[in-house]
């Protein structure tokens, strides 16, 4: 049975889910990373942003020379992810077989359940529609009969449109003549390898087989495969990661420990969140820290299964109270030991106010799970995210 992959790729994701919460942002140039002052890159831009010439990766300094009048933003990870969770409940209703490559992006093998929906084309039309009347947002689809057809699919219906690549003849014929970077795990160095030996499009490596193979090895025969449009690769949905973690790198060294605590909270907050969201509890809470000098140490303790953030924060606040007192770089959080086995039930020796504090806990949970993380909070943590530009 021939394989039917659809791979979605959000318009601009971030600065589009910034126009959401902030329509007045709509059809203006808005760089999502650094801003201007600050040492980093850009995450992502609007298209607006893009007719200058500002594109992901690039040096936050670049951005703002050729685009000294854009509207510069800190990106708001947590933000992204609860609206990707969102989109990722769309697309679980047409099949279980879903590779999440990042918040904004995935393939889809829609092989044995395409029938049931009237065809992979009329489920990339609905994911489409349902995106943008539940979330708000506009996709770009790609229908194909393998993933890096489905891939260069959407880059071609981009932005907020659907196309289809049928088969190995369609793609040869649509990418022949293009550059060499066209082809799955063509980087810039090996496309640099190849151009060096006049190898520059696709026409060129179909017709230097052997020679893309001698400079490449192993990699060169996948590249030949891939070319000619033959890529067996299979959508994989990733096992539950064994540890999550959360780090921040601060603009400039921290000596202010209390601000540091208010990072910490911050970040246990965030994966509380996370695991919860999975059923999940952690038994080793690991702190990790990046003095001034790169010095880097971790500093970790186990214990009993936790997962709210009051725990998560006690356990590395503790942690840091016991580090040396120097400058910091990054500061950063992992929880390890996750597990799904049933939360240990209070013994009679417990207090009536652990069991208020762990229903609290609940009722903060329940309400930031349907109205989102950063909606429900404390004054002290506001005026952390402001002071940290949280992400």
């Amino acid at each position: 049975m021939a394989r039917l992959i659809i791979h979605v790729d959000m318009d601009a994701f971030y600065a589009a889910v910034e126009v959401l919460d902030n329509p007045d942002l709509a059809g203006k140039p808005l760089i999502i990373g650094a801003l201007p002052n600050e040492r980093g890159v850009v995450s992502t831009c609007s298209y607006e942003a893009r007719k200058f010439g500002v594109r992901s990766a690039m040096n936050i300094k670049e951005a703002y020379r050729l685009c000294p009048h854009g509207i510069y933003v800190h990106p708001n990870i947590s933000k992204y992810a609860e609206v990707s969770r969102r989109i990722h409940k769309i697309w679980d209703v047409y099949t279980d077989t879903v590779e999440h490559v990042s918040l904004d992006e995935g393939y889809l093998d829609v092989t044995n359940s395409a029938q049931l929906f009237g065809g992979a084309v009329c489920i990339g039309q609905d994911i489409k529609d349902r995106t943008l009347e539940q979330i708000g947002l506009t996709c770009s689809v790609g229908i194909g009969y393998s993933m890096m057809s489905a891939k260069i699919a959407s880059e071609e219906g981009k932005p907020g449109g659907l196309f289809e690549i049928a088969d190995a003849d369609a793609l040869k014929m649509l990418i022949i003549d293009r550059n060499v970077r066209v082809i799955c795990g063509v980087g810039v160095q090996t496309a640099a390898t190849l151009e060096q030996n006049g190898i520059k499009i696709v026409r060129d490596i179909l017709a230097n087989v052997d020679k893309v193979r001698d400079l490449l090895g192993k990699h060169g025969h996948d590249i030949v495969r891939l070319a000619d449009g033959v890529d067996t690769r299979k959508v994989a949905t990733p096992p539950k990661s064994k540890s999550i973690g959360k780090e921040h790198t601060f603009q400039k060294d921290i000596t202010d420990f209390e601000y540091l605590r208010d990072a910490l909270r911050l970040m246990a907050k965030r994966l509380s969140h996370t695991i919860r969201l999975d059923g999940l509890r952690c038994k080793t809470v690991t702190l990790k820290v990046t003095f001034s000098d790169m010095r880097q140490i971790t500093r970790s303790k186990s214990g009993d299964h936790v997962s709210t953030a009051r725990e998560i924060f006690a356990a590395v606040g503790a942690l840091l109270d016991k580090i040396e007192r120097r400058p910091i770089r990054l500061i950063g959080i992992s929880l390890s030991g996750l597990t799904a086995e049933p939360t240990q039930q209070l013994s009679l020796f417990d207090t009536a106010a652990e069991e208020r504090k762990d229903d609290l806990e609940q009722m903060l949970f329940d309400l930031q799970r349907e109205y989102g993380l950063d909606k429900i909070g404390t004054a002290r943590e506001k005026l952390a995210r402001e002071n940290l530009h949280d992400d």
